[in-house]
């Protein structure tokens, strides 16, 4: 998929064919490999103008900044990124991470936590504890972050929630979350009902990517998998979920348990939308239309003012 295709706007059923190839062809490649042919997005997916990129060292944690121009003190979107636990980088999703970063009008901290198998859960969970601790500790106020995070990077971001409420540390203004994976059982109804609509994750690929971050631990610990946990005295939620990927039910379930926890959980289900079709808004109408969705959210949540 070249850059030049990439910026043609192309309907969702295009896409679908278009990904369904990628993914197939990613699909004997290394674990090396995968990571490399992940961070070549960016060549396909260039950083939208209006930001700038810097480098991070949260105590010896990487991480990289994408700030708005004249955003300098904006409020912070910390973001983990997808990628099965396994595979996935701040470049790998520096044209997503922009895009919000654009929307939302903050500033966001993109953290490459640690990646299974060779840092196994719950290494990554701890990482992005320590990138909540290193945020306040320079003087962020709580209610100046909110939390982000797709796919495996949706359910860290729910996860850190926790264990940051477990730890006696005050909740940020909320969390956005884009097709979170948060039941790592991968056992519920739409892995069957939804297989052939989406082309990107399939049951064998993501059970492989469960054991792999697992290591042996349990898949219902409420730190692995969020829908088995308690969400009370957790910050408002808003998820964003396509009809057409096996993860539908992840979100549906994790909306309603948080709701039954007294949280504040706002649900879009995106008719015919694949598995984070917000990382092709160069190429896909809807995802740049979700993002500008989640940036409402994030503005409202962060008391950042809109411009005439």
């Amino acid at each position: 998929m070249s850059m030049e295709r990439a910026r043609k706007t192309k309907t969702i059923d295009e896409l679908k064919a278009l990904v369904a190839t990628r993914s197939q062809s990613r699909g004997s490649l290394s674990l090396a490999q995968r990571r490399a042919a992940m961070n070549r997005n960016i060549e396909v997916f260039p950083v939208p103008a209006g930001v700038s990129v810097e480098g991070a060292d949260l105590d010896g944690l990487g991480a990289e900044w994408t700030i708005v121009d004249g955003a300098a003190d904006a409020p912070v979107l910390l973001y983990f990124h997808g990628g099965g636990y396994t595979v996935g980088s701040p470049l790998s999703h520096r044209a997503l991470t922009a895009r919000l970063a654009l929307a939302g009008r903050t500033r966001v901290l993109s953290v490459d936590y640690a990646l299974a198998p060779e840092a196994p859960f719950p290494a990554a969970v701890e990482d992005g504890l320590k990138s909540y601790r290193w945020l306040l500790g320079q003087g962020h106020a709580p209610e100046t972050i909110a939390l982000g995070g797709d796919s495996a990077g949706g359910g860290l971001a729910m996860a850190m929630l926790l264990a940051a409420r477990d730890a006696g540390l005050p909740m940020p203004a909320g969390a956005v979350l884009i097709s979170p994976w948060t039941d790592l059982t991968c056992d519920t109804p739409t892995y069957e009902t939804c297989a052939h609509l989406d082309p990107i994750i399939t049951k064998a690929g993501i059970d492989e990517h469960a054991q792999a971050y697992l290591g042996g631990a349990d898949p219902r610990h409420p730190l692995a998998s969020p829908n088995f946990a308690d969400l009370s005295g957790l910050p408002p939620l808003f998820i964003q979920v396509g009809t057409d990927e096996v993860l539908l039910d992840d979100a549906r379930v994790l909306a309603a348990r948080a709701r039954e926890a007294g949280v504040a959980a706002e649900i879009e289900v995106w008719p015919g939308m694949i598995h984070v079709w917000h990382a092709f808004y160069q190429m896909l109408e809807e995802g740049g239309a979700a993002i500008e969705g989640l940036g409402g959210f994030l503005r409202g949540r962060l008391g950042v003012a809109v411009e005439a």
